[in-house]
């Protein structure tokens, strides 16, 4: 460390020598400053030092990561493609040049929510929060939100596999009837055929219509409902939500319905499920960790 700060100090006195060398006599900066005359030529020729000109290599490695996360990786995450690109670099290096250059993810706003905790008249609570499971298509989480556009509100419905944290299904809508969250459903259970899969959701009348648990019951599906004005039990899909309005929609008001679907198509589809690193699985995408766990499976058998 103490060496790290004297090859600090003697770069300082150099910009100094230089800055001021048509003032005073190079020799006598020098001898004042505690310098040697021979180490200010050397730095003449070569004002950065080995560690400067390798954080700027790094530091556009860092760059490339931060743009492909559109802004949303923090240094944890930019830390994890630095070394998947073979870099043997530490995490505090790379928070150290992202603050350093102005680096910094977006983050979002929380809303304070007060819990009224009471079941649900129709369909129980059979998740109760167990938001970690075993194996793919074991349990499902469901929601809504909403995205302004100057043609007005379009609806968005998503269904999320606990397992990978993949959103397996999603669909959109001008209105929220419960056409909404019956196409959002029919496609995941068309791209996962499920079988005795649970699939949790808030109690929005579109999730305790008769058509709801009747399609439940052709596919296999086992309902499952929060507690009434309790966003605790239903907290992944609320993340995801909130995640997207962080990372892409960002407040913003979309010129028509189209424009935002297409957007939003391209974050679930693109970004989300295939590149986004997720925390809860280890740091990778939920594609990669559900191939991952299809590799294990393999291997097994």
């Amino acid at each position: 460390m103490s060496k790290i700060k004297s090859c600090s100090k003697a770069r300082r006195a150099y910009k100094f020598i230089e800055s001021h060398s048509n003032e005073f006599n190079v020799t006598s900066m020098c001898r004042v400053l505690d310098v040697e005359r021979s180490g200010y030529y050397a730095w003449l020729k070569n004002p950065l030092s080995d560690r400067a000109q390798e954080d700027a290599r790094l530091l556009k490695l860092i760059r490339a990561s931060f743009t492909a996360s559109h802004g949303i990786y923090g240094a944890p995450r930019v830390f994890q493609d630095v070394r998947e690109h073979g870099e043997l670099c530490s995490k505090h290096r790379v928070a150290r040049l992202m603050r350093e250059n102005g680096l910094r993810a977006l983050h979002g706003y929380r809303i304070r929510h007060i819990p009224v905790p009471k079941p649900s008249p129709l369909i129980p609570n059979l998740l109760k929060r167990q938001f970690t499971v075993a194996r793919p298509n074991e349990a499902w989480v469901t929601d809504i939100t909403y995205i302004r556009t100057w043609q007005g509100w379009l609806y968005l419905a998503v269904v999320m596999d606990l397992f990978s944290r993949k959103i397996v299904g999603w669909a959109v809508r001008p209105t929220i009837h419960r056409e909404l969250v019956l196409d959002a459903i029919t496609k995941a259970v068309q791209s996962r055929r499920p079988r005795h899969t649970l699939i949790h959701s808030d109690q929005g009348t579109q999730y305790g219509s008769d058509a709801w648990r009747r399609f439940c019951k052709a596919n296999h599906l086992e309902p499952s409902m929060s507690r009434r004005a309790n966003c605790w039990d239903n907290a992944v899909v609320e993340s995801f939500f909130s995640s997207l309005k962080k990372e892409r929609v960002k407040k913003r008001i979309y010129a028509d319905r189209e424009t935002a679907t297409l957007d939003i198509a391209e974050y679930i589809d693109d970004f989300y499920n295939k590149v986004r690193r997720h925390s809860h699985l280890g740091g990778v995408s939920p594609n990669t960790f559900e191939a991952a766990n299809r590799r294990r499976k393999s291997a097994v058998y």
